[in-house]
Formats: structure tokens, C-alpha cells, sequence
């Protein structure tokens, strides 16, 4: 441009002074002149011809914090962290050269990019892992920065870049957690290396903490037509506009694949996860129940896997209902990601566990009757343990005890068979008769399990109480049902894989209709030689807490102390004694349970041992003993856990199985809650089940080996196939997000630390050894000291905010709540009282010296821990 410009004003230059020169016009001599100035300026600035352009040199580059003599941070819980570099590779340069221009006669260009290996020291190790990444503040995959990850244990190994460059004198760093990033492109950040932060997660050996005591979860939400695939989906929105559905965070791979790696860094010890799958309910009453698969909408489908459950594809479906625009549930989960769960789940080194669910989706207004109170409409979303028949028991009209109740029992299941099935070209399909009864869903997923290369334990149903308790004209058909499914699916997946069914707490011991009456409704089906543990849902309260100081159980100083929730697993409510009313329960009026017969543990919900060792003999309705036992066999089979969890929910242990969900009529806060979230609740009530049943005088030998109550197999729930923190920040996707607050869910909590763990782990390393941590309650989700401080600077800081006191005992450093109970009275006269003071008197502050506001600065975890101010 320069060049034609110049030789344009040449031109005009020269023409004014008229006449010739070597017959050349002036307008001539003064283009060219024009012309070549401008191509020197030209290429002066951008180069010409064939004159090489470099982009992209750097004269020196930066490293984050190198330097000597830093202290090493302590961390426990989870945090984000930057890092301190402790080595670095020799700089490699790479350049490619190539042409600007067109037809040759532009420059050539040379882009100089930058290579890098460096190793960046974290904290003390060890370390349980490291999650996300930022570089910039940006977050990014860790796949991106080839990065490795050393835990920082006294046995770890130099890594094999350090070694390869300092050959025998490369160092381990033991005792220090650090990554290594191989071979790192710096083009993306500008060739600089970027400022990088690491989410570290680092608990306390011994801890009693969700990382150390969760042994199996149950891995939801089990709907979400691809959140369970381990390939990208999308769809296509029209106009070029794509949309990816399983992808939502930038931690790289689907949401389930981030999720499953998640979990394997944070709770390691877990070996069996159990995979929920659900189909839809539509109405309580048994007869006229359909259980099928359901899409958000019928019009696009994914190229990449196009859905596909129950025999169906997507025209062929029934949508969701919907509450303001929005499906209140996601989709079925189509069989294609249900499959490569499986594999990744079982790949990743754990047992899976197939755990088939029905969600019920009644609106408000539904028009259907509720078979239980006779009300002209249904509850909102129920549990679906509420399937009974077209009339509940007890109620005038109810079929119980007629063939009517078989027929609906019947009607119930349907009579899909396992010849209407067959896999086919990757998928099974279905070929039996036109009807969305229960075995066709559960025949379904038997075959499905079996076409993705096994599972290693399948449940044939689960929590179906309301249906287990109907009796037929001779018997219970529900339980006869189940017997025969379980037969079919033995038949389907063979005899190494584990079947069972997941009782519901108050379901699995028994039937108890009232007047002394007790049937163990279930034991033909425990005690089926197809049938190989026995299910339990376990939500068993372990805390009957409320405010103040005058209740029962106040002794104990607080609903969080573990040796209290563990004195409860077999004991207190309903093992000890049982409240006959509400009326009672608020007056902590307390039955004994007793037996005259001498087998109190009939009655008892939580005696697991003595229902478990003893023979079962039904008694009639005058009370009067069997002369035969039932099928079921002492001792003859483990149980499992196949849910327990508790809501992270101020008093959650006093009902466990209380949650908060805003669109659900089963939505309740467990007794006397005031409905403030607890994290700390919910790791104690785990910590206080699994230590219990860790106790070999607790959990007795099973014939064969093994124990009773098997801790590898107990679930707990939740852990969430959407990945954290994408779930549930984007409530532009998931409508449940708001739940997790105060709901079961692990996620996003399994970082944290008791606060016991962390002031014993503080006090260790200062060197205090006679020390009682005993009376601190509560989580650290997240601490950090730089490493010089003292003890008693790294104590500080969780005293203010834990609100907790050390105090000297007879030579032992005591750390207590400062919980505001009253520890005694003490009359004016039992006061000190010095010559000069005449009495005492109590006065109050003018309003102006109180204090008004309180401003609470704090890191937000779960996001990207910036700092707030609240």
C-alpha cells in the first residue's frame, strides 16, 4: 500500500515540473522515485520478498514464585492453591516457517512457539488428589497440561522427565505434593508460562472423615437421556447452530467421565457403585399402574446416539409432564449410555450394580384418586413405595385378601416374558405384547446388562413396600412376583452375578398389621436359592435431638458426637423402646418394645443380628406362634446396604430419609429441623454406621466367610453422575439444583475433614502429645497455613471460626465447643466477692455500643474460591 500511494504522489510531484529527461516525462521519473521509497519503507516494516518474519521470540521467560527458601503450606479439606515451582526443563524452541502471500511474492513468515517441563510443588503431603485447574484464572483441562500428580508420600519416585534430565541426582520430593506438567505448549498463553492454581484435596491419616468411611455409593440421578454416556452427544439446533448435551464443564471429557474420575480421587476406597436407572409411574393405585420409559421431547435426536429404551426409540415415547415450560425430571437414560456406564464403571476397577427405579410423576390436580385417603386427586410426585391396591388396606371397599388384589398385583407386573426379548444389532429389542408392565422393565434391563459384557449384581426391585404388603387370596403376590422374576433374570445373566432386592428399613423384617400379628411377608423371597443378600434401604434414625437442654438425650452435648449416633445404630429408637403417637413423640414419651414371647427383636426394626441369627416363625392375628419356620435360614446370606445416607440437614439423623424438594409432596424436614444446611451432620451419622458395623463384635461371621452386614456393599447415597460444581450451579440445565444445598448428596462434600482431625493433625506436628479432641464437633471444608506459623497461629483461625476453646486439665490441653449449654448454677453466694464491692448487677449496654452488622468475609467454596464479603 505504502508503495502505491508514494508512487501515486510521485507522480504528480514530477509532472509539475513539466519536460524530459533521458526521454523519461518527469511524471514517470517521479513515479518510480515514489515507488521506491515506499518499498523500502515497505519492507522495513513488514518485511519483503523473500525476507523472513518472525512472530512469537522471546528474549527471557518468567516462571511463577521460584525461589529459595519458601515455606511448605499445610492444607486440609480442599483448596484452591498456586503452587511454587521447584524445577524446570531447558527451554525448546520450535519454529515453522511458511508463505504470507499469494503466488510467492509475500514474506516468509517464522512463528516461534515454546516447550516446557516444570514441576510445581504444592503442599505437605501426602495428599488425597488434585482436581481442577486454572491457568490465568482460566479454568482448563488437566488433560490439556499433560499433567502428573505426585501425592507426596515418603515412597514416591522421581518423575521420569526430572530423571531423564538430572539422571541420578533427580529428586523425589518426598514428603511434598507436586505436579508435573510434560512438555507444555506456552503459545496458547502469549509463549509465557501461565499463573496456575490447583483445587487440592488433603486429608488427616486416620481421619474419621466421608473419604475414609465411604465404601460403595449409589451413583444418580438416574434420569438424564445421555448423562450416563461416555461419548459427546449432541443435537442439532438448526441454522448451524449445535448443541452439546453431555459436556458442561471444562474439566474435560462427558459429565460422566469427569464425574466418575472425581469420584475415584476423592473417595478411594470405594469399590461397588450402584447404577440407577429409572422409568416413570403414573398412578398409586397397582392395577392401573404403567412403568415406561420417557424422553423431555419427541422432535430431535442425537446423531451420535440416537435414544433408545424399553424396545423404543424417540417418535415412539411418552414425554415427561411438565411445570412451567420445564420436564420436571430428565429423561430415561437411552440403553446406549447405560451400557457404557456399565463398562466404565466396571473398567475403573469397581463393581457395578444395576439398581432399577421407578419415579412417580403425578401433578398437582391429577384427577387420580389416592387410594390411601380416598382424596379425588394423588400426591404430587410420590414415593413410589405408595403403589398399593385401588384401595389401601384398612380402608372400606380394599380388595386385601381377595383375588381382586392378585388381579391388580398382577395387572401390576404384566406378562412380558423373556422369550419377547432379544438382542439384536447392538440393542434389545421387544417383540411380546403391547404393555408397560413392571417385568417388562426389569426383563429389559437383565438383557441390556448382559449385552454390555455383565454386571456384577442386579437388583429386581427396590422400596416397593406399598406392593410387598398386599395380600392376595392366599398369600402375598407381590412377593410371588418377585420370586419368579428373579428366577427369569438368573436365567438371562447367569449364576455369577449377585441378585437381590432392596428392601425398604421398615419392609425388609416383616408385615405387622397390628394386633400382634407379624409375617415375614419377604422371607420366601430372601430365602430363594436365586436370591443371594438380603436389600436393605437403611435410613434408620439414630438421634431423637431438639433444642435447648431439657430433652432425653441432652446428656450427650451434641447431636454430632459420633459415640452418641453409634450408640443408636442398635439402639434407641426402635430397637430400645418406640413413640405409640405423635403426641407421645413430642412428649418424649418413650414405649419400651417388648415381647411376651421372648423374641423382642421381631418388633425390632434396627436388631438386624437378631432377625438376621434366629429362625422366623409368623404369628397369627391373636399373636399366636407358628409351628413351622419360614424359608428363611439363619445366618445364610450377607446383608447389604443397597442405600443409607442422611441429608446434609440441621437434625438430619433424627430422620434420614427426609429431604427438601421443592416440586415433591414426600418433601419434609426430619423431626424438630430447623432446616439450616449440616454438612457435619451428615459425615458423622456415616462415620458413626460404618465404624459401628466395622466392629467384629457387632457385624458376626457369615457361614462360608465374610460378615453380616457386608461394609463393601453398603451404598451410600448420593454421589451424582453430573459432575461438581457444573452441578448444581447451572440451573439453566438441571432443575434439582437447588436440592443439593441440604440435600444427600456427597458430592462437593467428601473434601472436608473433621474439625477433631485437623486440630489433633496441628497439634501432632507442633509437637503436643497429650492433647483430647474429643469434644470438637463439626467439618473443615477447607483450611490453609503457609507452614511457619506455630501451632498455636495455625489454631487461631479455626477457634474463631469453629467457635472452640483450648483449655489446661490436669496437665492435658482440652479443646471444647463453646457451645452455650449451662454447665452449672451457682447462687450470688457461692460468688467471690472482694472487700470494695458492695453486690452485683446486671446492666445492659446502650444500643449504640452493640454491635448492629456483622460483615463475614470467606472463600467460596465449590466455585472458583474467590473471596466474598456476606
Amino acid at each position: 500500500m505504502a508503495t502505491i500511494l508514494l508512487a501515486a504522489a510521485g507522480s504528480a510531484v514530477g509532472a509539475g515540473f513539466g519536460g524530459t529527461m533521458l526521454g523519461l516525462t518527469g511524471a514517470v521519473i517521479g513515479r518510480a522515485v515514489g515507488a521506491t521509497v515506499g518499498r523500502v519503507i515497505y519492507q522495513r516494516l513488514l518485511g519483503g520478498g523473500a525476507r523472513s518474519v518472525e512472530t512469537g521470540r522471546i528474549d527471557r521467560l518468567r516462571l511463577q514464585t521460584a525461589g529459595e527458601g519458601t515455606a511448605i503450606p499445610r492444607l486440609w479439606g480442599q483448596m484452591r492453591v498456586p503452587g511454587h515451582v521447584i524445577w524446570a526443563s531447558p527451554v525448546t524452541e520450535i519454529s515453522r516457517t511458511q508463505d504470507a502471500g499469494g503466488k510467492g511474492s509475500g514474506p516468509r513468515v517464522t512463528e516461534i512457539s515454546y516447550r516446557l517441563s516444570l514441576a510445581i510443588a504444592l503442599c505437605e503431603g501426602p495428599i488425597l488428589s488434585v482436581g481442577r485447574v486454572w491457568a490465568d484464572g482460566e479454568e482448563v483441562a488437566a488433560a490439556d497440561l499433560n499433567l502428573r500428580v505426585y501425592r507426596g508420600d515418603e515412597a514416591q519416585l522421581p518423575d521420569p522427565v526430572i530423571a531423564a534430565h538430572e539422571g541420578e541426582a533427580a529428586p523425589a520430593y518426598r514428603g511434598i505434593a507436586y505436579v508435573v506438567l510434560e512438555n507444555l505448549a506456552l503459545e496458547r498463553w502469549g509463549n509465557r508460562v501461565p499463573q496456575l492454581s490447583f483445587e487440592v484435596t488433603r486429608g488427616v491419616a486416620g481421619a474419621a472423615s466421608l473419604a475414609e468411611n465411604v465404601q460403595a455409593v449409589a451413583l444418580i440421578p438416574g434420569t438424564g437421556e445421555y448423562a450416563l454416556a461416555t461419548r459427546q452427544v449432541s443435537i442439532d439446533l438448526g441454522l448451524g447452530e449445535t448443541r452439546i448435551l453431555n459436556r458442561n464443564t471444562p474439566m474435560g471429557g462427558t459429565d460422566f467421565q469427569v464425574s466418575l474420575a472425581t469420584l475415584g480421587r476423592e473417595l478411594p476406597k470405594v469399590e461397588s457403585v450402584s447404577l440407577v436407572v429409572s422409568w416413570f409411574g403414573d398412578v398409586l393405585r397397582a392395577g392401573n399402574c404403567t412403568v415406561r420409559p420417557k424422553v423431555e421431547q419427541t422432535e430431535i435426536d442425537a446423531e451420535e446416539m440416537p435414544w433408545r429404551a424399553g424396545g423404543i426409540g424417540r417418535r415412539e415415547a411418552a414425554t415427561i409432564a411438565r411445570k412451567e415450560g420445564r420436564s420436571i425430571y430428565g429423561g430415561t437414560p437411552s440403553d446406549g449410555s447405560v451400557v457404557e456406564a456399565i463398562r466404565a464403571i466396571r473398567a475403573s476397577g469397581k463393581a457395578a450394580v444395576f439398581y432399577p427405579f421407578i419415579l412417580m410423576e403425578q401433578m398437582a390436580g391429577n384427577g387420580r384418586p389416592d387410594p390411601w385417603t380416598g382424596e379425588k386427586d394423588q400426591p404430587v410426585m410420590p414415593w413410589r413405595g405408595r403403589i398399593t391396591s385401588s384401595v389401601a388396606a384398612g380402608r372400606k371397599g380394599s380388595p386385601q385378601g381377595t383375588a381382586a388384589a392378585d388381579a391388580e398385583v398382577a395387572a401390576f407386573f404384566g406378562t412380558a416374558s423373556v422369550a419377547d426379548f432379544a438382542e439384536r444389532d447392538g440393542r434389545v429389542v421387544y417383540s411380546g405384547p403391547q404393555e408397560w408392565g413392571y417385568r417388562r422393565f426389569i426383563l429389559h434391563y437383565a438383557h441390556l446388562c448382559r449385552m454390555a459384557g455383565g454386571i456384577d449384581a442386579f437388583l429386581i426391585g427396590s422400596e416397593m413396600i406399598g406392593l410387598t404388603q398386599i395380600r392376595g387370596a392366599q398369600g402375598y403376590p407381590a412377593v410371588a412376583a418377585l420370586r419368579r422374576l428373579a428366577a427369569e433374570v438368573r436365567s438371562i445373566l447367569g449364576p455369577g452375578v449377585k441378585l437381590g432386592y432392596a428392601a425398604d428399613w421398615s419392609e425388609y423384617f416383616g408385615h405387622h398389621p397390628g394386633g400382634g400379628e407379624a409375617v415375614f411377608h419377604l422371607d420366601p423371597l430372601w430365602g430363594d436359592e436365586n436370591i443371594d443378600f438380603v436389600g436393605i434401604d437403611n435410613y434408620m434414625p439414630l438421634s431423637d435431638w431438639r433444642e435447648g437442654e431439657g430433652h432425653l438425650d441432652a446428656h450427650w452435648g451434641d447431636i454430632r458426637n459420633v459415640d452418641y449416633l453409634r450408640a443408636n445404630v442398635c439402639g434407641g429408637e426402635g430397637y430400645d423402646w418406640y413413640y405409640a403417637s405423635d403426641e407421645d413423640r413430642l412428649a418424649q414419651v418413650r414405649t419400651p418394645i417388648t415381647d411376651g414371647q421372648g423374641e423382642p427383636w421381631i418388633w425390632r426394626y434396627k436388631d438386624l443380628r437378631g432377625w438376621w441369627s434366629n429362625w422366623h416363625y409368623d404369628r397369627g392375628p391373636d399373636g399366636a406362634r407358628g409351628a413351622e419356620p419360614t424359608a428363611w435360614v439363619p445366618g445364610s446370606k450377607p446383608i447389604w446396604f443397597t442405600e443409607y445416607g442422611c441429608a446434609a440437614l440441621d437434625k438430619g439423623t433424627n430422620q434420614p430419609n427426609k429431604f427438601l424438594d421443592a416440586m415433591s409432596s414426600e418433601s419434609m424436614l426430619p423431626w424438630f429441623s430447623d432446616g439450616r444446611r449440616d454438612d457435619a451432620i451428615q459425615a458423622a451419622y456415616v462415620e458413626a454406621v460404618t465404624s459401628y458395623w466395622a466392629d467384629p463384635a457387632n457385624n458376626p461371621v457369615l457361614k462360608g466367610g465374610g460378615r453380616m452386614v457386608e461394609l463393601s456393599r453398603a451404598h451410600v447415597w448420593a454421589w451424582d453422575a453430573r459432575s461438581y460444581p457444573a452441578f448444581p450451579a447451572r440451573g439453566d440445565l438441571w432443575s434439582d439444583g437447588p436440592a443439593w444445598e441440604r440435600g444427600h448428596w456427597l458430592n462437593g462434600r467428601v473434601g472436608a475433614v473433621p474439625l477433631a482431625d485437623v486440630v489433633r493433625d496441628i497439634c501432632e506436628g507442633a509437637g503436643v502429645a497429650a492433647f483430647d479432641v474429643s469434644g470438637l464437633h463439626g467439618v473443615v471444608r477447607g483450611y490453609a497455613v503457609s507452614g511457619a506459623e506455630s501451632g498455636r497461629a495455625a489454631l487461631q483461625p479455626l477457634m474463631l471460626a469453629h467457635g472452640f476453646d483450648a483449655v489446661e486439665r490436669d496437665g492435658v490441653l482440652r479443646f471444647v465447643m463453646r457451645d452455650g449449654r449451662v454447665d452449672a448454677v451457682l447462687a450470688e453466694g457461692e460468688l467471690a466477692v472482694a472487700e470494695e464491692v458492695g453486690g452485683f448487677e446486671i446492666t445492659r449496654a446502650p444500643l449504640a455500643e452493640t454491635v448492629g452488622r456483622v460483615r463475614l468475609s470467606h472463600v467460596v467454596a465449590g466455585a472458583a474460591y474467590g473471596a466474598r464479603t456476606a
